[in-house]
């Protein structure tokens, strides 16, 4: 299945659901753990039925679910779309109400100048195995540590900051968050790719990347 692009995930109209930066994600609130245990269920039965698979996670009050499709890069296909029109439909059987613009996903960025070099040593660190890279990203298979993406930068000599936060947001949440990082003494230094990705800076200097699915392939 080829991969998607924004377009076409905004097309397939599922007003549940958010890309980020490689899936596509929902949180739906639950009123107890009863509830969400038979919303997760139902889910499972579902991917099962379809063989295909999302991430879940449920803790007190909010379920969260991540769909993409690993075995084709860590992308969304036709498989997800299908599936997250699914889960939806099942939530709305149990009642479960959508917070898509709650959905946030933390990337950690390193600048690096030999990628191929490096990245083995992260990926051993982080998950465990040098291989746990696809393109210029370590995915940790099981999900216990953010995924980390390499940013090819020139050779440099004197020391600089070499890391960053990206933090993937629902482009309906990145307007206010980037107000109240500056409302607490942040400072934008760089919103000519925005709503793609706007740069801040801490009262320090030190930056992060606000980034949305919007403006971009």
């Amino acid at each position: 299945m080829r991969k998607l692009n924004t377009t076409d995930i905004v097309e397939a109209g599922l007003d549940d659901w958010r890309k980020l930066a490689q899936a596509m994600h929902t949180r739906y609130r639950i009123s107890d753990f009863t509830v969400g245990a038979a919303f997760v269920t139902a889910v499972a039965e579902a991917a099962e039925a379809a063989d295909h698979h999302p991430d879940v996670k449920m803790t007190y009050g909010v379920v969260d679910v991540s769909l993409c499709t690993h075995d084709k890069g860590y992308w969304v296909t036709q498989k997800d779309l299908d599936l997250a029109a699914t889960i939806s439909g099942i939530a709305r059987d149990l009642g479960l109400d959508a917070e898509p613009a709650a959905v946030t996903q933390l990337e950690l960025a390193l600048d690096t100048a030999d990628e191929d070099t490096v990245s083995p040593f992260w990926s051993a660190l982080l998950t465990g195995e040098p291989g746990n890279k696809i393109r210029d990203t370590v995915f940790d298979p099981t999900g216990r540590v953010p995924v980390l993406w390499f940013q090819g930068t020139d050779e440099h000599e004197r020391p600089r900051q070499r890391w960053h936060f990206d933090l993937w947001l629902a482009a309906e949440s990145a307007e206010e968050r980037i107000a109240a990082a500056v409302a607490a003494g942040g400072t934008v230094l760089d919103d000519g790719q925005a709503p793609a990705f706007t740069v801040l800076a801490d009262p320090d200097g030190n930056r992060v990347c606000i980034c949305t699915d919007i403006g971009r392939d």
